[in-house]
């Protein structure tokens, strides 16, 4: 293998999806689910394992040292091959791989989808963006979009013959999404407005993928309320279209300009001007205010793609360490550096190459199954076969863990790819190797669909307020049951890991005993540490049951390489990862506000 080559990991999303989950026996109970088994995820894997290396890897560099660019008619166009893949890709089914079949989906479960948007983000990050905002958008469309559109416009978007975005961001706005100040003015036609405005920061805001792109954009129509509550959201296509889907005039929103980026430099974000040169009609998608509630109903499944994400650059970031540790030859072993004529060795098998490697290797499988998971539990979550009490205690599960690990998955994943060119050493700082590109496509993911701090606070200021604190006492609960059971096999790592889960909830209540004494700041000003707290507690507890199937297969006389190496995971996670939780519990207790003195920053 070659420390340049992009490559999957199949064994170890096959060990989480059918081992740690086994999605296969229990998801087969689900009616919508019930015509797929094993062999067909398999041969799903396979192939997008096919798809990620033969197809979205070979382009991920040259794209990136491309970028994209607009030619003299403000038309973006995307660097050299990615047309060719993106027909692929579409022709494959990809884009609409868990979205529902009348739509032009395949059907299959958001498990076995985040799995896919591992492998496609891992092989070329700025690439898989375009279908994965399509998807997106074609699901808000289908659920809430104007009811003779929603079908056959989801199917071109499902279908990839139609791309799409989301335009909710503003200059002065920023995340203070509520601020936006674009105007949708009716036109007198039931539904259809003129939108005037301007956002930015749109990715795939224009390409030469497709025929035309559907924006979803969130605007103020007239006499609407201030902030969040009068926003409205709607459909503003690239191209009009009529009731058979045949495109029409070009419609008013363009692209005024390309944002530069630190990194995803073959990723399209534009700046968007609506109404500027001539009206850009936009058609209301669902009610009247309702533009951010709809929006959230999907903002779980983003992040969770957006944590995959993160976990998928640490994946290739991994990936391509190890190969390259094999491979080079520099130094003698440390038992013979004193002997200047003792043989080279790989870096391999140098002590601290050896515990970069084995960061990289423990963060990137626990956070693999930690994402599988609550893709798992929201698939489980929307599931008729179960009942009522059960839909809603994976549904709060997700509700918790979302925040978690959209923001632990994103900050590890990035932390995982700078730990890869420190494997490299000084070829990881250049573009000889992909290393320095994941590290740079990485940083954007701790930003976006709500920075980490964002996430921190949703967390402490409303998840772990909801039901009464109740969802995180049954998270903390399901813990200590699963160290129960296993004290016997892992007695030591137990111990710990119960000791962790036992310090996030006395953190837990700590922040809100501030909080309830009139002190917010005070509580959200350790909202990032809790949230780091808790995403190593969360990453143990993978590690822990990972630990427990390998251990019941390697008593069964299996002998794999693999399995050991979950054993080992857990050793590695207890003594390393572990103690920080423990730490940073004390600090917040510490309740220090030295950073809030009004003398600082003025």
């Amino acid at each position: 293998m070659s420390a340049t080559q992009f490559t999957v990991d199949l064994d170890d999303i096959r060990f989480v999806l059918f081992e740690v989950l086994d999605i296969d026996s229990k998801l087969q109970k689900i009616e919508r689910f019930s015509e797929f088994d094993q062999e067909t995820y398999e041969a799903t894997l396979d192939e997008a394992a096919r798809i990620a290396t033969e197809v979205l890897g070979p382009i991920n560099g040259p794209g990136d040292r491309e970028g994209v660019s607009m030619d003299a008619d403000g038309n973006v166009l995307t660097p050299k091959g990615f047309k060719a893949a993106w027909d692929t890709f579409a022709e494959g089914g990809w884009i609409g791989m868990s979205a529902d079949p009348e739509a032009g989906g395949i059907g299959l479960p958001q498990v076995m989808a985040l799995a896919g948007t591992e492998m496609f983000s891992g092989a070329a990050t700025a690439f898989s963006m375009y279908p994965g905002l399509t998807a997106g958008a074609a699901r808000v469309i289908f659920q809430y979009g104007p009811a003779k559109w929603r079908q056959p416009v989801a199917e071109k978007m499902f279908t990839g013959e139609w791309g799409g975005t989301m335009c909710l961001t503003e200059a002065d706005a920023g995340s203070a999404v509520g601020d936006n100040r674009t105007k949708a003015i009716p036109t007198g036609t039931e539904g259809e407005y003129n939108l005037v405005g301007e956002k930015i920061w749109i990715s795939g805001g224009d390409h030469d993928l497709t025929d035309n792109i559907v924006h979803l954009v969130l605007a103020r129509t007239p006499d609407a309320p201030a902030g969040s509550k009068g926003l409205s959201l709607f459909l503003v296509p690239k191209f009009e279209f009529d009731d058979d889907m045949n495109l029409g005039e070009r419609n008013g929103a363009v692209v005024t300009g390309l944002e530069h980026k630190m990194g995803i430099h073959a990723s399209a974000t534009c700046m968007l001007a609506l109404g500027a040169d001539k009206p850009a009609k936009g058609w209301i998608v669902g009610e009247e205010g309702q533009g951010l509630p709809i929006m959230f109903h999907l903002m779980n499944e983003a992040r969770i793609g957006v944590a995959i994400q993160g976990q998928s650059q640490a994946a290739a970031a991994y990936n391509y360490a190890v190969a390259y540790a094999k491979e080079r030859i520099q130094g003698t072993s440390i038992e013979n550096f004193k002997d200047a004529d003792a043989p080279r060795v790989a870096i391999v098998e140098h002590p601290d190459v050896r515990r970069m490697l084995m960061s990289m290797k423990v963060l990137v499988e626990t956070m693999r199954s930690f994402c599988y998971r609550i893709a798992y539990y929201e698939d489980l979550s929307k599931s008729e076969d179960l009942d009522d009490k059960a839909r809603a205690r994976y549904a709060g599960r997700v509700d918790l863990l979302v925040p978690v690990a959209k923001a632990h998955c994103t900050d590890m994943g990035f932390d995982v790819c700078v730990t890869g060119v420190q494997v490299l050493g000084g070829y990881g700082y250049t573009t000889e190797y992909p290393l320095e590109q994941t590290v740079r496509d990485a940083k954007i993911m701790t930003i976006y669909e709500g920075t980490n701090g964002i996430q921190a606070m949703d967390l402490v200021g409303r998840k772990l307020r909801m039901k009464g604190g109740m969802l995180l006492m049954e998270w903390i609960q399901d813990a200590q049951k699963l160290c129960k059971d296993n004290e016997g096999s892992f007695p030591e790592a137990c111990a710990a890991i119960s000791k962790a889960v036992g310090h996030v909830g006395a953190t837990a209540m700590h922040l809100g005993a501030v909080a309830a004494k009139g002190n917010l700041a005070g509580a959200m000003l350790y909202a990032t540490p809790f949230q780091y707290m808790m995403g190593h507690a969360c990453l143990a507890i993978e590690a822990l049951e990972q630990a427990a199937i390998a251990k019941a297969k390697i008593d069964a006389g299996e002998t794999s390489p693999h399995m050991r190496g979950k054993l080992l995971n857990l050793d590695f996670f207890v003594a390393t990862f572990l103690p920080e939780v423990i730490a940073r519990s004390k600090s917040i207790q510490t309740g220090d506000e030295s950073c809030m003195d009004d003398v600082l920053f003025a």
